[in-house]
């Protein structure tokens, strides 16, 4: 269990290298550190999110909307920071 919950961690270190490998190619992408962190730690409840909803739900029905849920809460954050489709205070540029 906790080897698996350690797992969470490096997959989404691991995908935070994606834009800081692009930023040495091309001006178009620029992260600060606190995009790094936010994102990082939205992965991370993502990620937390699916062990949990995984652990806890028996019923294949109930476990696919569960999913379905917590993967469209993380796609509607991350599109509100990234463009700010709700204009919201902490929206996007």
């Amino acid at each position: 269990m906790l080897v698996k919950i350690l797992k969470i961690p490096f997959a989404f270190l691991s995908l935070l290298t994606i834009p800081l490998v692009a930023m040495q190619f091309t001006d178009e992408v620029r992260w600060s550190v606190v995009d790094f962190v936010v994102m990082g730690l939205l992965l991370l409840g993502l990620g937390l999110s699916i062990e949990l909803v995984l652990k806890k739900t028996k019923s294949t029905k109930k476990r696919w909307t569960y999913l379905s849920i917590v993967l469209l809460i993380f796609l509607l954050i991350w599109a509100e920071l990234a463009v700010g489709i709700f204009n919201s205070p902490w929206a996007g540029s």
